[in-house]
């Protein structure tokens, strides 16, 4: 059986409160670093949310 293409990812608030999402993502065909506008539950607002690696 084949292993899966996609990796997993960290995405994590540039508000600086900690708050982080886990998504999937191909690295095959979106190579630069995913950003995202996502709600951070400590804000309590829609901030923007940069890809980390998960460790």
């Amino acid at each position: 059986m084949a292993k899966p293409v996609t990796t997993e990812i960290k995405l994590e608030s540039t508000a600086g409160t900690g708050v982080f999402y886990i998504t999937k993502k191909n690295p095959r065909t979106k190579t630069e670093k995913l950003k995202v506008r996502k709600y951070d539950k400590k804000a309590r607002k829609h901030v923007e949310f940069a890809e980390k690696k998960i460790k």
